[in-house]
């Protein structure tokens, strides 16, 4: 759902190489990363030259807030959500089954339908307004965020998808899909990673008819909003909603992982869900964060046509699950090709209990990168981005490991430690410092830094 932005990030590195569905036509000047410029020529694109971006069949004008990579846009489209026998297939499959086996309707059929093949192009006013997220929010910022131009984007979360699933008159559904994050790099973070987004909404009897004497209950009321509840709900609606959203989330979890799975709840506060909680789990004596989840909303769901209803929404991360319970050291293996890899997850039934064999571990070749920065806005998901570019997943970690402030000009400088390790195969020191190098000429070039090389 849209609070949960504790997201997840693998391609083989080549040369930029776009997808049959990705067109690149043209790079304005101010547009950065898509440059060949940017690259030695071995690293180079190859792009011609117009100022749209044609994406899964349509064409897109870049303007100012332009700022997706074409090493981006060569994930879209690749759903590997949807690709049979892969690890977040499997994850995907687990869940889509317990719900259908869990959760059926009054005729029989499976309450909640899966919608796993929407476009994740999208449009601000779906991936924000709709959701009600404020103008200024932090949430919206270019440097957080995968921009085609002004008015479309690709989605930043599954709940993009929210407002127009509801107005279609849904009131359970599973929404999976890839969402596209600008982030810092790690073996956990990728700026591509899949989410799945949970939405159930409850009329006054599906709420309350379990409840004794429950008739002269009521959802809403004429309140005011506290960090508990909203002004329009009652308190005795929130609380069911409430304990309904956790027992089925508990569920789900201890479906997958097991009965002796620890389970604990964070409370947080977002300025558009009230109250909204996040998911902790204990896993080999660590307590880690798997979704976030919340009362929806009432203004979104009256604005979508449920007037009359009251909801949760939950959004989970694919790799963070996976990574759990398959043990998967690395983000960036979910995008190897390396049989090794992908055989281990044919199985004969998704619930088939796998082992992970770790591939060989390559040794590390690490490099440092020093720079003052420039006077206007810098940020540091500029320079991860860039390098991403560049470096693609040869680089498994991007790290700030110093930052100082000249005692007379004022100047600042940050010093990046850069840790190259290809998943499959030993880098060569000559191969690493080319790429090495085209991050420093390009960080100069595109960032405006002066560097300390």
């Amino acid at each position: 759902m849209a609070m949960l932005w504790k997201f997840m990030r693998v391609a083989k590195f080549s040369k930029t190489a776009l997808s049959p569905k990705v067109k690149v036509r043209g790079i304005p000047t101010h547009s950065r990363y898509f440059s060949s410029k940017s690259v030695p020529s071995d690293f180079a694109a190859n792009t011609p030259c117009s100022n749209t971006v044609e994406l899964l069949g349509k064409a897109y004008p870049q303007d100012d807030y332009s700022n997706v990579t074409e090493k981006i846009l060569s994930k879209v489209g690749k759903n590997l959500h949807n690709t049979k026998h892969h690890p977040l297939w499997l994850i995907k499959e687990q869940v889509k089954d317990h719900f259908y086996k869990q959760y059926i309707g009054r005729r029989g059929t499976p309450l909640f339908s899966v919608y796993d093949g929407l476009s994740p192009v999208v449009t601000v006013q779906q991936n924000f307004d709709s959701l009600l997220i404020p103008q200024n929010h932090a949430s919206r910022r270019k440097e957080d965020n995968y921009y085609l131009n002004r008015d479309h984007m690709l989605r930043a979360h599954t709940s993009a998808h929210q407002w127009d699933l509801i107005h279609s008159g849904l009131d359970a559904f599973l929404a999976v899909g890839d969402v596209y994050r600008r982030d810092t790099i790690d073996n956990t973070h990728y700026p591509v990673f899949h989410q799945m987004e949970g939405v159930r909404l409850f009329s006054c009897h599906e709420l309350f008819s379990s409840i004794k004497d429950g008739e002269g209950l009521q959802l809403f009321e004429q309140g005011h909003r506290t960090a508990h509840k909203q002004e329009c709900h009652t308190m005795e609606a929130v609380r069911l909603v409430e304990f309904n959203l956790k027992q089925v989330l508990t569920k789900l979890m201890t479906h997958i992982f097991g009965d002796g799975l620890q389970v604990r709840w964070v409370d947080c506060y977002f300025p558009f869900t009230h109250p909204s909680f996040e998911m902790e789990i204990n896993f080999q004596g660590e307590w880690m964060e798997v979704l976030g989840c919340g009362v929806m909303e009432q203004q979104l769901v009256n604005s979508a046509g449920a007037q009359d209803k009251i909801g949760w929404a939950f959004g989970l991360g694919l790799e963070r699950l996976a990574m759990i319970l398959y043990d998967i050291p690395d983000i960036r293996l979910f995008w190897s090709e390396d049989e090794r890899f992908l055989k281990q997850f044919i199985v004969p039934h998704i619930w088939q209990k796998i082992e992970f064999q770790p591939l060989s571990r390559y040794p590390p070749l690490i490099n440092d990168i020093s720079f003052w920065l420039p006077s206007e806005t810098y940020s540091k998901n500029d320079f991860y981005d860039l390098a991403r570019t560049i470096g693609g997943d040869l680089i498994e970690k991007v790290v700030l490991v110093d930052e100082f402030t000249h005692p007379k000009t004022k100047k600042v400088s940050h010093c990046y430690r850069i840790i190259y390790r290809h998943p499959e195969r030993t880098l060569t020191k000559d191969e690493v410092h080319r790429i090495h190098q085209a991050i420093e000429e390009s960080a100069v070039r595109e960032l405006g830094v002066e560097g300390r090389f």
